[in-house]
């Protein structure tokens, strides 16, 4: 067990220690070195060639305790028995490689038995075989090296031949505009003609010289041709400079030709990727004349020019790098010009990819020029001006379908036609948005190391779009309502639509359309983004978050607000015309008895019907709780006493009692409760046709003021305002505040009458049921 509690590095030392022990035969050095430190010896001298047992144990018994001298000898005890377990083990070990090797040499002493006979009659064979082989060697030496004479001297007479026959070589060449060919054959004449030119291959060496001429003419010809490709033009100039001709005095000329083919290279796939091409793309990609690779070729060309170039001509470095840049600015020009013209993201990543393929191509062969860095620069532009433009055709394509209302205005009050445009922007606003954004996820999805790259500027460009799209698209509404002026940097509106009179109508789609995008459109959006288009954080988090939805809520929460007031007042502005008009053009001194509702109750009904067929078409019912004159918080009656429900003072006659009677309502006026007229106008059908029925009352009153009436005159609002009363109660909400209001028509033309004598209840009733009896095909139109 002692044995196990023994480290094995100590265990390992201890055996080698007894084996050198065992094998060493230099004692004296072991006494020497007992000799010498036995002066310095410790407790962990017992395992050195030098210990002293007396020593040890006068040492150990000076420190020890009896205690300590007992597990001492215990433990000596336990490695006396392991040191002689291991002595006898290895004795066995080396008893057994002994045994071992004392068969091997027993077994190799047997084999070598006979062996040397054998070398011996080996040695004899070889003997005789080296001296037939010498004497095989020495009766055909002669003849060896005849034949070595011969055939060094057929190979000079093939060079002599290929000397005599390389003029005609050179001509058949030429006739097959073989000059690659022609090239190789006098280059390689060309150490033969240094050494014997001049001697005896003189009229050869002229012959190939002349015909050299002409393919250096040839060569000329084609570098400087509009009809050669890029790459037979490179072909030409190493040809030239493997004839030594002086291809740097064309330097200048060669990259003036390179830059023009540049210039004139057509990137095909510009062709066929817009959308007009061809809308399947399956299609497209499986058509035998497929664009991509007309153009890989095109561009390879012009990577190989520029590789040989380089070779050619090793100090134009930063001349190929302004080439190579010109490239692929000349790359994202194209796609630039297709983004104008509005593109879908499958057509950019096709476009963006062969630029790629271009990039790598020429990277290749130029690396010093840094190329990707200059792709990944304008593709950052480029992608961002997609991203605007696709958000503008946004926009532009919202507008569309709103200005359907401003070119249709004879058809505006159809049926359905206000609620189709409304239906037809929703869709634009809530389908294009959902749609761009698709196209936006797939630029983000795909693996081109270009978009890896822009991605978080992607993201922040989207957000941007849609804060500014909606910014946009609110002054875009605006200026069709007529309440901006055209500053705009957008010049996609259409001409003429600008300065166009405002449809009433196209006014009310604006407020719910603004309703919609509020409450359905931006939280929808918001969603989305959140979902797609989270992280970004290109454009710095000290500028904010891009998209602010709460901002852009407001704004389109106030345009609404906005946009329906704008509606009431239009139409209540052209009532008043219509007011005005009735009551500035006839003489009420004069003014005959009623016989009729006169003429502008009718188009003022008609005006009111115009209203309610839009409002239906666009807003919301409402509540259907009407307000009558019993839940009023005000007076049942008007401020002023309704002369018509006065029986005392319709039956007077006099003048001065009349005038006295009014100087008692003005009285009664103070202790009258006030009546709220206007109130908060919400986005219903009834709150919107009551407004503007109170409005428009409220006008008739103003102008009622502004008369002076004669009885008959007086009669005829009377009328007028009776019939008006029993046609617009069941159309408006508040029918008291109409009430009242219609009540102050009837007291302020009181107070303007000379002679305030109203009509008889039985006239009355009967001139208004003759109204009604009359047929509407004889209802006077508006014009």
């Amino acid at each position: 067990m002692a044995a196990d509690d023994v480290p094995l590095d100590d265990k390992a030392k201890r055996m080698r220690d007894l084996l050198s022990s065992f094998y060493s035969t230099d004692h004296a050095s072991a006494t020497n070195s007992s000799t010498v430190s036995s002066k310095y010896a410790t407790l962990d001298t017992i395992n050195t060639p030098s210990f002293d047992a007396d020593q040890y144990m006068n040492l150990l018994v000076q420190k020890s305790n009896l205690e300590t001298l007992l597990q001492r000898h215990v433990e000596m005890a336990a490695e006396i028995k392991n040191l002689d377990t291991d002595l006898q083990m290895l004795v066995y070990e080396n008893y057994n490689k002994f045994i071992s090797a004392t068969e091997a040499i027993k077994r190799m002493k047997n084999n070598i038995v006979g062996m040397e006979g054998n070398m011996e009659q080996l040695l004899e064979k070889i003997l005789s075989v080296q001296s037939r082989s010498d004497g095989v060697n020495t009766s055909l030496f002669e003849k060896r090296e005849h034949i070595e004479k011969l055939h060094r001297t057929r190979n000079l007479l093939r060079k002599v031949q290929f000397i005599y026959d390389l003029p005609e070589r050179l001509g058949k060449c030429i006739k097959s505009g073989a000059y690659a060919d022609a090239v190789k054959f006098y280059t390689g004449a060309m150490p033969i003609f240094k050494a014997y030119g001049d001697s005896s291959f003189q009229d050869c060496k002229k012959a190939s010289e002349e015909a050299v001429a002409i393919i250096i003419k040839n060569l000329q010809e084609k570098l400087f041709s509009d009809s050669e490709s890029i790459q037979a033009r490179a072909e030409a100039v190493m040809l030239l400079k493997q004839l030594d001709f002086p291809v740097d005095s064309l330097k200048e000329q060669l990259f003036e030709k390179l830059e023009q083919s540049l210039g004139d290279l057509q990137l095909r796939f510009d062709e066929k990727s817009a959308p007009a091409a061809k809308s399947d793309e399956s299609a497209y990609k499986e058509s035998p004349d497929h664009v991509p690779a007309a153009r890989e070729v095109t561009t390879r060309e012009l990577v190989e020019a520029v590789r040989a170039y380089r070779v050619i001509f090793p100090d134009s470095a930063q001349q190929l790098i302004k080439i190579s840049h010109d490239l692929i600015a000349k790359h994202f020009e194209t796609i630039e010009n297709h983004i104008k013209s509005q593109i879908s993201s499958a057509d950019l990543l096709g476009m963006l990819r062969l630029t790629w393929e271009d990039v790598l191509l020429m990277d290749e062969v130029l690396p010093e020029a840094c190329i990707a860095d200059v792709c990944f620069e304008a593709a950052n532009h480029a992608l961002k001006q997609y991203v605007a433009s696709t958000f503008s055709h946004l926009s532009q394509s919202i507008t569309d379908s709103l200005i359907k209302v401003q070119r249709q205005k004879d058809t505006v009050t159809e049926e359905c036609s206000l609620q189709a445009v409304l239906e037809a922007s929703k869709k634009a606003v809530i389908q294009g948005s959902m749609g761009i954004l698709l196209d936006f996820r797939q630029l983000l999805d795909d693996s081109l190391p270009l978009l890896l790259r822009l991605k978080d500027s992607v993201v922040d460009w989207v957000q941007e779009g849609f804060q500014d799209f909606f910014r946009t698209l609110y002054d875009r509404f605006l200026l069709l309502a007529g309440k901006s002026n055209f500053t705009s940097q957008d010049q996609s509106f259409p001409e003429g639509m600008q300065g166009d009179k405002t449809v009433a109508g196209l006014v009310l789609v604006l407020a719910q359309l603004s309703v919609f995008i509020e409450q359905s459109a931006i939280p929808r959006i918001t969603e989305e983004i959140a979902t797609s288009f989270s992280g970004g954080g290109a454009r710095g988090y000290e500028y904010g978050p891009a998209f602010v939805p709460a901002d852009i809520c407001r704004m389109y929460r106030s345009a609404s607000e906005k946009f329906l007031h704008l509606y009431i007042t239009m139409k209540t502005q052209k009532v008043s015309v219509l007011l005005k008009k009735r009551f500035t053009t006839p003489n009420w001194i004069k003014h005959k008895e009623p016989r009729e509702v006169h003429m502008f109750v009718d188009l003022f009904l008609q005006e009111l019907e115009g209203v309610l067929s839009e409002v239906k078409q666009i807003l919301p019912q409402g509540a259907t709780r009407k307000h009558r004159r019993a839940d009023s918080n005000g007076s049942t009656a008007s401020s002023r006493s309704n002369p018509l429900r006065d029986d005392r003072m319709l039956s007077r006659s006099n003048t001065q009692k009349a005038r006295s009677q009014l100087l008692e309502t003005h009285l009664a006026k103070l202790f009258k409760q006030k009546m709220e007229i206007f109130t908060k106008v919400d986005s219903t059908q009834d709150s919107v046709v009551t407004t503007i029925v109170k409005l428009c009352l409220k006008s008739l009153q103003e102008f009622v003021r502004l008369q002076t009436f004669n009885r008959s005159g007086f009669q005829q609002i009377q009328l007028d305002i009776q019939f008006l009363r029993f046609s617009i109660k069941d159309s408006v909400e508040d029918e008291a505040a109409v009430d009242f209001l219609l009540d102050e028509v009837i007291v302020a033309s009181a107070e303007r009458c000379l002679d305030p004598v109203p009509l008889e209840p039985p006239v009355l009733d009967r001139l208004m049921q003759a109204k009604l009896e009359k047929p509407k095909d004889q209802t006077p139109s508006a014009t």
